[in-house]
C-alpha cells in the first residue's frame, strides 16, 4: 500500500471511530446538500398489466425527453425482473409531461445467448457522438449469469446494435466478484478513459449462508478500458465500495455516477449505512476512494406521498430505488427513480426535480 493511501486510510478510520454514529448510520443528521434540492413531481409511466423499473433518461436533439426503463409482465409479480424483463423507450416533451411509449428494444433472445432470459438496468449515456445503453442480460433466469453489455445506435430511435458477448465478466472462482456483474454506472473520465462501475459479490457468500436475509455482500468494483467497447480491465484495488466491515451485512446497489466540476459523484440505494429505506450519496476527487456517505434522499414517508396501504406482495413499498439523473445544458435537473404501488399496484417511476 502507498504511503499516501495508507494514512488517507487511517485518517478515515480515526475518523469512523471518533463518529460512531455517522460510520455506522445510527443518525439521520447527515443529509446531503443533494437531498436538500430534492422536490417530489409525481409518478409516470404507469402500465396497467406490467411492473415499470429502471428508468433512465436523457435529453434529446430536439430537447424532448427520452426514458429508457425495464419492464415485465405483471402476472411474474416482482420477481420477473430476473425472468422475463425488457427494455423499452418512452419519450416526452418535459420532464414533467405524459410519457408517451415508444416500443420495446431489447428482449430476451432466447437459448443459446447470454442475454437469453432478461434484459434489465438499463442507464443511457451520450458518448463520442454514439448513444451507448448499458444494461444487465442473463441466460438462466438466475443471478449467477448476470452480465453487462452494451447496446448503440447513432439515433436515439435506434436501431441498437446488440452485444454477441458481455462487456464484464466475473472475477475468477473465490474472488469478491466471482458471481456476476450488475448495474452498469459509466463515465468517461477527462483523461479520455472509459469507466464502468459495477456490482457483484462473492458466490460462496450467497449460496451458503444460513440467514435467508442475507444472500451475499453487495459491493462496487471499478473496470477501466481505453476503448468504449473495451477490453474493460478491472482496477486492482476493487472494490472501490465496500461496506461490509460495518457489521449487519450492511451493503448497497443502484449506483449512478457522474462528474461535477472534476469531482465523482455517486447515488445509489442503502441496504444497511443509515436503513433500507433512503439512498446514498458520496463524493471523490479520484472515483477510486469515496467519502463517507450521507443520505442522498428519502423515502416516500419523509415527503409526505399519500399511498394506499400495500398489498402484501409488495415488500419494498415506500422506497425509491435506481436513481438515475437527467442533464440538461449539463447540468444535473431532475433524478428518475422507481417505486413499487401506484394506480395499478405494481411498480412505476417516480421523478424528483432538483431545484437550484
Amino acid at each position: 500500500m502507498k504511503r499516501r493511501d495508507f494514512i488517507e486510510q487511517l485518517s478515515m478510520a480515526s475518523a469512523m471511530a471518533l463518529l460512531p454514529g455517522l460510520a455506522f448510520g445510527n443518525s439521520k443528521d447527515h443529509v446531503s446538500a443533494f437531498a436538500k434540492k430534492l422536490k417530489p413531481v409525481g409518478r409516470a409511466l404507469e402500465m396497467e398489466g406490467y411492473y415499470v423499473w429502471c428508468n433512465s433518461p436523457i435529453e434529446g436533439p430536439d430537447g424532448r425527453i427520452h426514458v429508457f426503463f425495464s419492464r415485465w409482465i405483471a402476472s411474474k409479480k416482482m420477481g420477473g425482473w430476473i425472468n422475463g424483463s425488457e427494455i423499452c423507450h418512452a419519450v416526452a416533451d418535459t420532464p414533467e409531461s405524459e410519457f408517451k411509449f415508444l416500443g420495446t428494444i431489447l428482449a430476451p433472445r432466447g437459448p443459446g445467448y447470454w442475454d437469453a432470459t432478461t434484459c434489465h438496468n438499463p442507464s443511457i449515456k451520450k458518448v463520442d457522438g454514439k448513444y451507448c445503453l448499458f444494461f444487465m442480460g442473463n441466460s438462466n433466469g438466475k443471478t449467477n449469469t448476470k452480465r453487462i453489455g452494451l447496446a448503440t445506435a447513432d439515433s436515439l430511435d435506434g436501431p441498437w446494435t446488440r452485444p454477441d458477448e458481455p462487456l464484464l465478466l466475473p472475477g475468477s472462482e473465490g474472488a469478491w466478484d466471482d458471481h456476476c456483474t450488475t448495474n452498469p454506472a459509466f463515465i468517461k473520465h477527462p483523461n479520455g478513459q472509459y469507466w464502468l462501475f459495477y456490482k457483484s459479490w462473492n458466490t460462496k457468500e450467497y449460496e451458503t449462508s444460513t440467514d435467508p436475509l442475507v444472500k451475499g455482500n453487495r459491493k462496487y468494483g471499478l473496470a477501466i478500458s481505453d476503448k468504449l467497447e473495451g477490453p474493460y480491465i478491472k482496477y486492482d484495488g476493487n472494490p472501490v465500495i465496500d461496506f461490509s466491515g460495518r457489521g449487519n451485512n450492511t451493503q448497497l446497489e443502484d449506483a449512478f455516477v457522474w462528474l461535477d466540476k472534476g469531482r465523482f459523484k455517486m447515488l445509489a440505494r442503502d441496504m444497511g449505512v443509515f436503513n433500507h429505506q433512503y439512498g446514498l450519496y458520496m463524493e471523490s476527487k479520484t472515483g477510486k476512494k469515496w467519502s463517507e456517505p450521507e443520505i442522498g434522499y428519502f423515502n416516500a414517508k419523509y415527503y409526505h406521498i399519500d399511498q394506499p396501504p400495500p398489498p402484501k406482495y409488495l415488500n419494498k413499498y415506500g422506497r425509491f430505488e435506481r436513481p438515475q439523473l437527467l442533464f440538461q445544458n449539463g447540468k444535473a435537473t431532475y433524478m428518475f427513480t422507481t417505486s413499487q404501488g401506484g394506480k395499478y399496484m405494481t411498480a412505476s417511476p417516480f421523478i424528483f426535480k432538483i431545484e437550484s
